[in-house]
């Protein structure tokens, strides 16, 4: 897996600006978002890994995997039936999510060639086409496979708890989740732009001593 070449700029700039993002840098060292290569298995690892736990999806992949052998060849998925996929630990929904993301794929109505030289915006309106696909799981994928430097995935919940945990005494509080998105949209503005999706890494490392991953 390749690590992004900006990362080493993006935390020293991190650092300089925000004492909290200086004290997690030095504390997760080796921790860097890694690129998988495979865009078909970053987006199914996307899916596995809604609404639940980091632990959990990892334990739901690797059944994946055993299954399946090939997790970036489209066929793969399509050749294997709802049970089977279920007995993985998919739920029926995600099974319909995984298996129409695999047929677009081998239908070629993705276009993952041109994707690196799209904008975040215009890589996004094409994901949230795919079932299942929300603005969530293409920011995922944003991350994780693209390695974009500046993503703010404003609804996954991480990120909201960790902003409460390390920031949430610092002034008075929002009581309700649109208050908190709203705080950390202009806090990540004004000191994390241009490197918020490292910002978001750390943030979710400070929570779990699981790396994410998709």
């Amino acid at each position: 897996m390749v690590a992004p070449a900006y990362w080493p700029a993006a935390c020293a700039k991190l650092a300089a600006n925000d004492e909290v993002l200086a004290a997690l840098i030095t504390a997760y060292p080796e921790s860097v978002v890694r690129s998988r290569g495979a865009a078909l298995e970053t987006l199914q690892r996307a899916i596995v890994g809604q609404q639940i736990s980091v632990k959990a999806a990892d334990a739901v992949w690797h059944r994946c995997v055993a299954l399946l052998g090939h997790p970036n060849e489209p066929q793969a998925w399509l050749n294997q039936t709802e049970e089977a996929l279920r007995g993985c630990g998919l739920s029926g929904q995600k099974v319909r999510y995984v298996r129409g993301i695999a047929s677009a794929m081998a239908e070629q109505k993705l276009h993952p060639h041109q994707w690196p030289s799209l904008s975040d915006a215009a890589v996004l309106a094409e994901l949230v086409a795919l079932p299942g696909v929300g603005v969530w799981t293409a920011e995922m994928f944003l991350m994780f496979h693209l390695t974009r430097p500046d993503v703010l995935p404003l609804g996954d919940i991480g990120l909201i708890n960790a902003f409460k945990k390390h920031y949430g005494k610092k002034w008075k509080t929002p009581t309700d989740l649109k208050g908190w998105q709203a705080r950390v949209a202009r806090y990540a503005a004004k000191h994390w732009v241009p490197y918020r999706s490292v910002a978001t890494w750390y943030l979710w490392r400070s929570l779990d001593p699981h790396e994410v991953g998709y």
